[in-house]
């Protein structure tokens, strides 16, 4: 008996099996939060501390930390930076191996790292924990002025809020422009913000398998994923950082994330590795057994909540939500108008998350990108190929950068 693990890093793919002895691992009863807290090891990270910061939704932030990481040397003329940025459940952890302060494995070590397409020997890699997460910068499970957790009283955030905090991170490393900012998914949300708000601040620009607006569809795809953390009885109205280990709302939470794979996966790569496969030798047609694809999304699901924190997955979720590069702006064409760096645009041919329809909507807007529209790579993995298919995608980021 066992329990698939097609992930090689925490948010991407296949590799080997997890077998049942793993698997009872996490029977283990979880934390009331799975965020990083002040006092664990600190790992790789870095830290940037800044005084208040205004939002969109009106409420201060009264001062921040940004968690980071960085890999190779920034050049004395401090023009060989890239940023990059991390899809809603990432952190700043793109590369490297898991161990005292990092839960998980870097989620890109393929692509960012020496000889790699972000050719860590040429440029300086930088990559924040966004602002709102739970791996080291500002967010809900963060210590408020008043000694207790921020909890829901955490202010609302938007992408245009986190990209503000990340403006500041660059200017204090002393980085004036950009040679690219790259991201994926939710970061590509970031990074086309970054285009869009302060062309003048990079030169290249990368966005992978995101829209240039979250839609109806995504949002009440995400609504769902809300109600679910907030109708646990044991989330407290997000008040529950004191709970004992199996006390918090790890229920809730686990079923976001098995939602949320739902659409991160294709139903080619769920139909071919699963079918109709069952858990056990016990039939789940009326017997008590489970089909394997439902004891993958369970497993998941509580892994999970070993590693990251309720609220920050509402405030971020929510600030996904925001996402509209052409509010109050004109609209979506004059927004991508703005853009002056050279751009490559990417999506997915099976992404149900962030269909391709708006990467081609980006690419049509954007005078300055290196191909005449989107480049769509072929792959069965869904939303994810972006983190799984790196060999093309690399190549891709080559070409952006050699441009």
């Amino acid at each position: 008996m066992f329990v698939m693990d097609w992930q090689t890093s925490e948010d991407t793919v296949p590799s080997a099996p997890i077998t049942e002895a793993d698997a009872r691992l996490l029977r283990a009863r979880p934390p009331a939060t799975g965020a990083w807290r002040d006092g664990d090891p600190v790992g790789h990270r870095h830290f940037a501390t800044f005084g208040a910061l205004p939002t969109e939704s009106g409420r201060d932030l009264p001062a921040f930390r940004l968690a980071y990481e960085t890999w190779g040397e920034l050049s004395p003329a401090r023009d060989n930076a890239i940023l990059v940025l991390h899809a809603l459940t990432g952190d700043s952890h793109v590369r490297g191996d898991a161990g005292p302060g990092h839960a998980t494995a870097g989620w890109w070590d393929d692509i960012v790292g020496p000889g790699a397409p972000i050719d860590t020997d040429r440029w300086f890699v930088v990559a924040p924990n966004m602002l709102g997460g739970c791996q080291g910068s500002t967010g809900p499970s963060s210590i408020a002025a008043d000694g207790s957790e921020w909890g829901r009283r955490f202010p609302h955030l938007t992408i245009r809020d986190q990209v503000s905090a990340q403006a500041q991170l660059a200017d204090a490393l002393g980085i004036d422009v950009w040679a690219a900012v790259v991201g994926g998914s939710m970061g590509g949300m970031h990074a086309l913000e970054w285009g869009v708000t302060l062309p003048d601040r990079l030169e290249r620009l990368a966005v992978l398998a995101a829209p240039p607006v979250n839609t109806a569809d995504q949002i009440a795809l995400n609504s769902v994923q809300i109600e679910a953390i907030r109708m646990d009885p044991r989330f407290q109205d997000g008040n529950y950082y004191d709970a004992g280990d199996g006390d918090g709302p790890h229920r809730g939470l686990a079923l976001a994330r098995r939602m949320a794979l739902l659409n991160y996966r294709s139903p080619t790569e769920l139909n071919l590795r699963f079918q109709r496969t069952w858990q056990s030798g016990k039939s789940p047609i009326g017997h008590g057994g489970r089909f394997a694809v439902e004891s993958y999304l369970d497993f998941h699901g509580n892994k999970f909540t070993r590693r990251f924190d309720a609220n920050s997955y509402i405030t971020l979720v929510e600030a996904m939500n925001s996402h509209d590069v052409g509010r109050d702006r004109g609209g979506v064409e004059d927004a991508l108008g703005r853009v002056t760096a050279r751009t490559l645009v990417l999506g997915i041919d099976s992404d149900r998350l962030f269909p391709v329809e708006g990467q081609h909507r980006i690419a049509r807007g954007i005078r300055s990108t290196i191909d005449e529209e989107a480049v769509v790579i072929s792959s069965d993995f869904g939303h994810d190929a972006f983190l799984i298919e790196t060999a093309v995608v690399g190549a891709h980021l080559r070409r952006l950068l050699s441009s």
